[in-house]
């Protein structure tokens, strides 16, 4: 199952998106941390590997699509 993000940065005009195979609770929980924490980053991994460091004063928002599941075969 992945969930799509899209984060949105302060004075960016572009976003980051990308798929991640985390649930939609663990990213609100790295949000919620980030945004309390001292260090103050969002830290969040693709379903590739690649990681995402955003410093959470940064954050304009964050947009958690649903999970879903990948599909099997040629059915669109």
């Amino acid at each position: 199952d992945t969930v799509d993000i899209r984060i949105g940065i302060v004075n960016t005009a572009r976003e980051l998106m990308f798929q991640t195979t985390q649930s939609a609770a663990e990213i609100e929980k790295a949000i919620a941390d980030s945004v309390g924490s001292d260090s103050g980053t969002l830290r969040l991994e693709d379903e590739k590997g690649h990681i995402y460091v955003v410093p959470a004063k940064n954050l304009a928002f964050v947009e958690i699509g649903q999970e879903k599941a990948r599909k099997v075969g040629f059915a669109p």
